[in-house]
């Protein structure tokens, strides 16, 4: 049940992100994923490109068929870790639009502002918001490392913790920028994550699945913090005004 809740809440983003007064706030992410995203995706083409032409002339002629099995394996490992590496990146950069998207989210979703800050509060805000990323980055990296290797040693459950990781990964990117406009710390937020694990599996899921949709993908950023930021209003918003 919380499972397929988590995925509905991702779901819900995509309707989010076409309301009036809304629409305009998720420009900017969505602009930023779209030159990043592309642009990566663009040169890394040409290096798959290269690097396959240069392997299949040190390989026999006989042997020339393995190009054709080597690209599938390439773009699945590149759909389902690539684009998890380049997702934190990108959220590092559009941290601060993306918590102002998550703000107004809040804001249409209950009626209540969470905060008067002027623009210049929310200026001099930006630097606090880039060090929650890098908190999630320190989180990240050290945790992806140990399941990237143990996803080419272990033969099927080291792709099924790694999907699962990447999944509790998208879930913790995009809840915590609810968590972070109300002030809470990354540890409390974790701990309020993992007492409704399934439900954040089932979003991470969503999250997941469409990334690895080429042309898709590059709406997933405002999408994903929008549901992620009904999901927070629905199921831990009520906690912190107990």
């Amino acid at each position: 049940m919380q499972f397929t809740q988590g995925m509905e809440y991702f779901f819900s983003g995509f309707k989010l992100i076409t309301q009036k007064g809304l629409k305009r706030f998720v420009f900017i992410p969505l602009l930023i994923n779209i030159v990043l995203f592309g642009s990566s995706l663009f040169f890394l083409y040409g290096w798959l490109t290269d690097g396959f032409a240069y392997l299949n002339d040190l390989l026999p002629t006989w042997l020339s068929w393995l190009e054709w099995l080597m690209w599938p394996i390439a773009v699945l490992v590149i759909l389902f870790s690539y684009s998890m590496l380049f997702s934190v990146i990108t959220n590092f950069i559009a941290a601060p639009f993306n918590g102002l998207l998550s703000e107004k989210v809040e804001l249409y979703l209950t009626g209540q502002k969470i905060n008067d800050d002027g623009l210049t509060e929310i200026v001099k805000d930006v630097p606090r918001m880039l060090g929650r990323e890098w908190t999630k980055l320190c989180y990240y990296l050290p945790r992806a490392i140990g399941f990237f290797i143990l996803l080419w040693i272990l033969p099927v459950i080291g792709q099924v913790l790694w999907v699962m990781f990447t999944c509790w990964m998208y879930a913790v990117q995009y809840k915590d920028y609810p968590f972070d406009n109300h002030k809470i710390c990354f540890k409390e937020m974790k701990q309020d994550l993992k007492q409704k694990q399934t439900l954040s599996y089932g979003f991470g899921l969503a999250v997941l699945l469409l990334t690895a949709i080429p042309i898709v993908n590059l709406i997933v950023m405002p999408v994903a913090v929008c549901g992620a930021t009904r999901l927070w209003v629905d199921q831990y918003r009520p906690k912190y005004r107990e």
